[in-house]
């Protein structure tokens, strides 16, 4: 008789999932990486493929750890602890950021360009290793038609607090001069992110039923990995679907330079901005969880995709702020749309003793993705930005077409 599990759909569970959200979600708006990065690296002296690589690390360096991961985590019947480590490791290098800009902004702009790239990195490296036990805690915490729900609770507390994190960067930007004020966005946020981690501590993990036995090596988990995916015609599409719309990210940076460069940007302004993109996070979740919960994640999907073409489309005719206060609430939307999505699919696709490898795979793959900005950097460098919202465009249109293969649920 199997052994039941109390520990499921526990409604203590969802709160801490969903309050940590919330407190994590308001400290990285607080320093938004979107609006706050690209001007931290202008002000430094930093050009647009610095810019590029920045947000690139920011983002792509979590797919570096991820596989060994999964290798070591897929014996595990609990990984919490594990989990705990990294939240240490990623409280100090987000704080670290912070410290360097306070600590060196007088004394070489090379040397804080160079300390924030090192610790941003760090910080999105460790989440490489993070996200396997987070996302494995997910899928063993809740069914998957309460998965969904959560999720969106999740992701609407964590735009209410984007929306909140605006205020309080127009509110710091407004009030320090510059460099200091980019310091104390991070030294501030690295606190809410200490509070996040602090209410996510007492997670009640149930135990894992169904392990698979760890290969001898990492080569023969690669290889093995490999078959994985050769053989499941469903996860190969979801990869090409979620990479695809990592494009979003070959223009997202540049878009509050272009603001910048042909309106002039204030700091209320840049504070409306990062407010606006939770905001429509939190909005487009009421429809991404009425969604998911009927299971029409694919649904969620292909809208994400066409919500980032009407962004693009609106950059040509940007000619006033509130063009771009438009333009970051829906792709706000978009971006939550994608993460809830993909993250309830892979899921539900993973049987539960390969549910590391899969995920690791998925995240792998796609996440190459991340690095999008670089490639936007440099065609912005080498031309303009109306080519680089053309090149866009059609990647997202690509991104439509393998959506519209995924299987349905």
């Amino acid at each position: 008789m199997p052994k039941i599990n109390n520990n499921i759909n526990l409604k203590a569970n969802r709160n801490r999932y969903v309050f940590h959200g919330f407190f994590l979600a308001g400290a990285i708006s607080i320093a938004d990486t979107s609006t706050v990065l690209p001007l931290i690296i202008n002000f430094f002296n930093g050009d647009v493929l610095l810019v590029g690589i920045l947000s690139s690390l920011m983002k792509g360096g979590v797919i570096i750890m991820q596989l060994w991961t999964a290798f070591k985590a897929q014996e595990h019947k609990f990984v919490i602890s594990s989990l705990k480590k990294v939240f240490i490791f990623r409280f100090l290098t987000w704080f670290s950021v912070g410290l360097s800009i306070l600590l060196f902004s007088g004394a070489s702009d090379v040397i804080v360009l160079v300390l924030i790239s090192l610790f941003l990195f760090l910080f999105s490296f460790s989440a490489g290793v993070g996200i396997i036990y987070y996302q494995e805690l997910l899928g063993k915490s809740f069914t998957k038609e309460y998965r969904g729900k959560v999720i969106a609770i999740k992701q609407i507390a964590s735009g209410t607090a984007g929306i909140i994190s605006g205020g309080i960067s127009a509110f710091i930007l407004k009030s320090f001069n510059k460099p200091e004020s980019f310091s104390y966005l991070f030294i501030i946020s690295a606190i809410f992110i200490a509070i996040s981690y602090v209410i996510f501590w007492n997670f009640k993990e149930p135990e894992k039923e169904q392990v698979s036995k760890k290969e001898n090596n990492f080569k023969d988990f690669l290889i093995n990995a490999g078959l994985v995916l050769k053989s499941d015609r469903n996860l190969q599409f979801q990869i090409w679907s979620r990479f695809l719309s990592y494009g979003i990210f070959l223009i997202f940076p540049f878009i509050i330079l272009k603001a910048k460069d042909d309106l002039g940007i204030r700091p209320e302004d840049i504070g409306v901005l990062i407010a606006l993109q939770p905001a429509g996070a939190v909005l487009g979740n009421f429809l991404w969880a009425f969604l998911s919960s009927r299971n029409r994640n694919k649904c969620v999907i292909l809208i994400s995709f066409g919500l980032v073409v009407l962004s693009v489309l609106g950059t040509f005719i940007a000619t006033d702020i509130w063009y771009y206060y438009i333009i970051y609430f829906l792709l706000g939307a978009s971006v939550d749309g994608f993460r809830l999505a993909f993250s309830n699919c892979i899921l539900i696709i993973a049987p539960e003793n390969k549910r590391p490898v899969y995920i690791a795979i998925q995240n792998n793959l796609s996440s190459l993705g991340l690095f999008f900005a670089i490639p936007g950097g440099i065609i912005l460098r080498k031309f303009d930005f109306s080519y680089l919202a053309y090149f866009t465009l059609f990647v997202m249109l690509a991104g439509i077409i393998f959506s519209i293969m995924l299987k349905k649920e």
